[in-house]
């Protein structure tokens, strides 16, 4: 159950139609859209250290290569085995694009991805080498500050936060990752960031330590790995019958697409707690779908906390569901892909 200070963030991040507002289940944050005869349900899972600088993407056309090894600005955070620092280099792109303002750049270092996810890290330092933030202020006391707008897709969800990829050395990196429902579109993207503060208590902004705008254009461009694991195979889950239209994953993230054969009803929820009927349905269609990733060592990686979209239609419910992981993943290292326990094996 949701408390109100969880519920209302919950709201907060929320666009439906007026018709009707849903909620979408625990820890999630979603945006619905009006489509003509249906809606849209879209959710994504918040970091627990995230921004506060606001991120403007627009994507224009067209790509440039540059040549630096990516794995060496993406390593300290996305892993630095041997076998990680391969995958980066092949399917990364270093972007060498900064903006300074009041003494402090913003560096964008490197981007990644694949068909439908996409991951963009930027270092921020002062000019003058003294430390970035103030005495006793840490990265991962940073607060979500969220994207003004995004058009690396019709719609999506993503995550975004701060870490110190190599401590004491007066700099700090912001990571951004959105999940797309259709194909991320490369090419030019203008990046705009505005001001950094801190978490506040209960109630209250918290502190700005950094003040500026920063604007520049990068280049979005990177190599797909991810591949294709079937579809058209079914699963049955509390009493419903699910058919999987795609699997697909990547070194950086996995994405998963079924359909239900029943359609979802969810209740007007204008305020107050969320409705303990729309919080079960959201667990039967999307929440309870077991995502789960077997390495060949025998390490299971559970992704059935991602977030994705549900669109109830014609009687059914279509589900598009993924994240982007935690470190890079070399195929190689994957056996199987399992989703609502169908097996998909990884071949060679």
């Amino acid at each position: 159950m949701f408390n109100q200070k969880e519920y209302q963030n919950f709201y907060d991040q929320l666009t439906y139609t007026q018709e009707q507002k849903a909620a979408i289940g625990a820890r999630a944050a979603a945006a619905a859209r009006k489509k003509p005869e249906n809606k849209v349900l879209r959710f994504g899972k918040i970091a627990a250290a995230a921004a506060c600088l606001v991120c403007v993407l627009t994507v224009t056309a067209e790509a440039a290569g540059i040549c630096t090894p990516v794995s060496e600005l993406l390593a300290p955070i996305l892993g630095g085995s041997v076998a990680q620092t391969e995958v980066i280099d092949k399917i990364g792109h270093p972007v060498e694009a900064s903006d300074t303002d009041n003494g402090v750049t913003i560096r964008a270092d490197a981007v990644i991805g694949d068909e439908y996810n996409i991951c963009m890290v930027f270092t921020i330092s002062r000019d003058n080498g003294t430390p970035l933030l103030p005495e006793g202020v840490t990265a991962d006391q940073l607060m979500e500050g969220g994207f003004d707008s995004i058009s690396f897709g019709k719609g999506g969800h993503g995550t975004s936060y701060f870490v110190d990829a190599v401590p004491g050395d007066g700099e700090i990196q912001y990571v951004w990752v959105f999940s797309s429902d259709e194909p991320v579109n490369q090419g030019k993207a203008s990046a705009e960031f505005r001001d950094l503060r801190t978490y506040g208590n209960a109630g209250e902004e918290g502190t700005t330590v950094l003040e500026g705008n920063w604007i520049f254009r990068v280049d979005v461009a990177y190599e797909d790995s991810s591949i294709a694991l079937g579809g058209g195979e079914t699963f049955e889950q509390d009493g419903m019958t699910f058919t999987i239209t795609e699997v697909r994953v990547s070194p950086l993230a996995v994405r998963v697409a079924y359909e239900v054969d029943s359609q979802m009803q969810l209740s007007s929820a204008e305020s107050g707690r969320m409705p303990e009927g729309d919080a079960r349905q959201i667990e039967l269609y999307m929440e309870n779908v077991e995502i789960l990733l077997n390495k060949k060592d025998g390490t299971v990686v559970d992704m059935s906390n991602s977030g994705g979209s549900l669109t109830p239609e014609n009687g059914k419910t279509v589900c598009v569901k993924g994240n982007a992981f935690e470190e890079i993943i070399p195929l190689e290292e994957l056996e199987s892909v399992s989703v609502g326990g169908v097996t998909f094996p990884i071949s060679e």
